[in-house]
């Protein structure tokens, strides 16, 4: 007998998932521009409102702090992270290099199980045009890169996306905020998985290389007009 105590290494499961449903909520309020940029998050106010525990808020910032949407200001607290234009560029200039890439070596070994994934979020999405739900957009914009990502046989390219993801989900939905862009990136989107049927690795990489030119390109404009609106 060892004399360890396994009770000790209970897991405080319902307080785990208060936890990430608490993260979960903050994390879709940011994305939606509910919480705007900058805006501070007071835990006993977001308690009070969300009617959980502070310790329980304080573990949900904790993780957005780490995903980099929500940071602390000196003599403030936390508050949402502000993304300046210099550094979504900076995002869109890594995702045009390693979303190619995935993509190229994905259209090399994606299965039939695969393909119709990406065939599921295609029609998620188009589903999310229709109803104007930016929120089904994003999750089946996350569903379509899942799918890339997970086969594209590069465990770094994964990692380092999924390090920026939320930021990158940040920047989408700055992205399908402007008029005309979710039906733009639906074809875009029907273009890269032509490709990958098709097992077409350079159709791939073009197509998802223009997919991300586009998004920055529509990022941009969204970024523009908030500081001329800010200005107004």
């Amino acid at each position: 007998m060892s004399g360890v105590n396994y009770d000790s290494l209970k897991l405080d499961r319902p307080f785990v998932l208060v936890r990430e449903m608490a993260a979960d909520k903050l994390r879709n309020a940011i994305l939606a521009g509910v919480l705007a940029p900058g805006e501070r998050l007071v835990e006993a106010s977001l308690a009070k409102s969300m009617g959980v525990s502070r310790p329980s808020i304080r573990e949900a910032l904790s993780q957005l702090i780490a995903e980099r949407l929500v940071t602390v200001v000196p003599n403030r607290g936390p508050a949402v992270a502000t993304i300046s234009w210099e550094d979504a560029q900076a995002i869109y200039e890594v995702r045009a290099l390693l979303e190619a890439e995935a993509a190229a070596q994905f259209a090399k070994r994606a299965t039939g199980e695969d393909i119709a994934r990406l065939e599921t979020a295609l029609r998620d999405f188009e589903r999310g045009i229709k109803a104007g739900d930016i929120n089904q957009l994003l999750l089946a914009t996350s569903d379509f890169y899942g799918a890339i990502l997970g086969r594209c046989g590069n465990p770094v390219i994964k990692d380092v996306l999924d390090g920026l993801n939320a930021r990158i989900s940040f920047l989408r939905a700055r992205s399908m905020s402007r008029e005309g862009r979710p039906p733009q990136s639906l074809a875009e989107m029907t273009a890269i998985f032509k490709a990958v049927q098709q097992k077409n690795s350079d159709a791939a990489r073009k197509a998802s290389t223009k997919h991300v030119a586009n998004a920055a390109s529509n990022a941009k404009a969204a970024f523009v007009a908030a500081q001329n609106d800010g200005r107004s």
